[in-house]
């Protein structure tokens, strides 16, 4: 529970612990591939955070730092000291949020197709546009803005894994959603957190990532003291390089 609000999470394995913070229209669902494999040799923990999966709404607007909060909340009823952060776009920014908050508490981060830069002018008029839309057809909002996360090829080859996404976020609630399209869009700029963390940190990008620019990227990670590492795709490289995003995972154990 956090604000008297309930919060999904799941506990697997022992020692080391890696939480996993899934995107914006996800849940941590989108980590079950991963899970077996990473638990074998530490704790892994993955969180609906919240107005997402299993997880309830608070308020209005979810900022980036009460959604670092509820994570923190859960953190501390497993009683867990340290932690790598492994965070999947909104999941980065909420990572980076908890390294500001509590960086006695994070261990190491990996930004997977996520920044430390907030949003510009032009995303902010997007995220308002987006909220516009969702309160008039949610589900003709999540359909569009699912389909568009992948490389043109990528949405052929993974219709299925698409579809699961897009039933399963056709189950949030708007208020959820508008929430973190409200909380996205007044995150702030973390590049200097970023750049002052002193642990293992990686930003993890995709060449054809529709959302967050490839070059842009690039000069981020270099700018912040980041490893760099590239993969083919879109923006959910989880679904579209699934294979070399679980080698990626290793390189932070």
């Amino acid at each position: 529970m956090y604000k008297n609000t309930p919060l999904f999470y799941r506990s697997v394995g022992a020692g080391n612990p890696l939480v996993l913070l899934h995107g914006f229209l996800e849940s941590s669902a989108i980590w079950d591939p991963f899970i077996e494999e990473l638990s074998k040799k530490r704790q892994v923990i993955t969180i609906d955070l919240p107005g997402h999966g299993k997880s309830g709404s608070i308020g209005e607007c979810h900022s980036m730092d009460l959604m670092a909060d509820a994570v923190h909340e859960i953190l501390m009823q497993l009683q867990i000291e340290e932690a790598t952060f492994i965070g999947h776009s909104m999941g980065g920014y909420v990572s980076l949020a908890f390294c500001k908050n509590f960086p006695k508490l994070t261990k190491g981060l990996m930004l997977l197709n996520s920044t430390p830069e907030p949003d510009n002018k032009e995303r902010r008029q997007n995220r308002d546009r987006a909220i516009e839309i969702v309160r008039k057809s949610k589900d003709t909002y999540i359909n569009t803005a699912i389909s568009k996360l992948l490389s043109k090829k990528n949405r052929e080859l993974f219709p299925q894994e698409l579809e699961t996404l897009k039933k399963e976020a056709l189950s949030f609630s708007e208020q959820g959603i508008i929430a973190a399209l409200k909380g996205m869009k007044i995150r702030t700029d973390n590049k200097t957190i970023l750049s002052q963390f002193t642990g293992p940190k990686y930003i993890v990008a995709g060449n054809q990532d529709p959302v967050l620019k490839f070059s842009e990227a690039k000069i981020v990670a270099y700018s912040t003291n980041c490893n760099f590492l590239s993969l083919s795709g879109g923006h959910l490289s989880f679904i579209e390089n699934k294979n070399e995003t679980k080698k990626l995972m290793h390189l932070i154990d």
